[in-house]
């Protein structure tokens, strides 16, 4: 099932707070992913916040992505809030 990202925002200790065409909103913990290839310049804080939703996907300053379909599969979904 492919699901567009129309939300995102930083949250602290690197997690992202999606909310995804069909208005679930989810966690993702993007710790387990910040020593692989170029998510390794997301440890920089600042960069890390500047993720905003581009398209149907999210991005960051230094062109880094991530597709809805990794996003939506190794998030949590977020209990009693549909949307932020």
């Amino acid at each position: 099932m492919y699901l567009g990202i129309i939300k995102v925002k930083p949250l602290e200790s690197y997690k992202l707070l999606i909310t995804f065409e069909n208005n679930e909103t989810r966690i993702l913990d993007m710790t387990p992913f910040l020593n692989i290839g170029l998510y390794k310049q997301l440890k920089d804080i600042a960069l890390f916040n500047t993720v905003k939703v581009s398209f149907d996907t999210i991005e960051w300053d230094n062109m880094v992505d991530l597709c809805p379909e990794f996003a939506y599969e190794n998030s949590i979904p977020l209990v009693g809030k549909s949307q932020f």
